[in-house]
């Protein structure tokens, strides 16, 4: 097996090639998925990749907030793609981790207790 593979299983805890064959899947699913609710969302709220052009940078800020729009969008349908592939648990962790790096770790409540 290659060195990378066997890294990731051991850094996120997998005991099986299945489980980690589902876990890309996941992942895969979820960004193809992402992508395609954005667009659709975008125009919903009113805002197409015209309105940008006139603007200078006007790409630059559409895409902008393309990405911005798709980062929540990915976070959720991760953990639905999680559930349905069984593999809520891993990735509930894994979005417990992102969130506190972004700063938003005060919604989690601590583990231990004060004695």
């Amino acid at each position: 097996m290659k060195r990378w593979i066997v890294y990731l299983k051991k850094k996120w805890n997998i005991k099986s090639n299945f489980q980690f064959f589902l876990i890309f899947v996941v992942f895969g699913l979820t960004g193809s998925f992402s992508l395609k609710v954005a667009k659709p969302i975008l125009y919903f709220f009113g805002f197409n990749r015209e309105i940008f052009n006139d603007f200078v940078l006007g790409d630059i800020f559409y895409w902008s907030l393309r990405l911005i729009i798709i980062f929540p969008i990915y976070q959720l349908l991760l953990l639905f793609f999680g559930f349905i592939f069984f593999q809520f648990s891993f990735f509930w962790k894994l979005e417990k981790k992102i969130l506190i790096k972004i700063g938003l770790g005060r919604f989690f409540s601590s583990t231990k207790k004060n004695n």
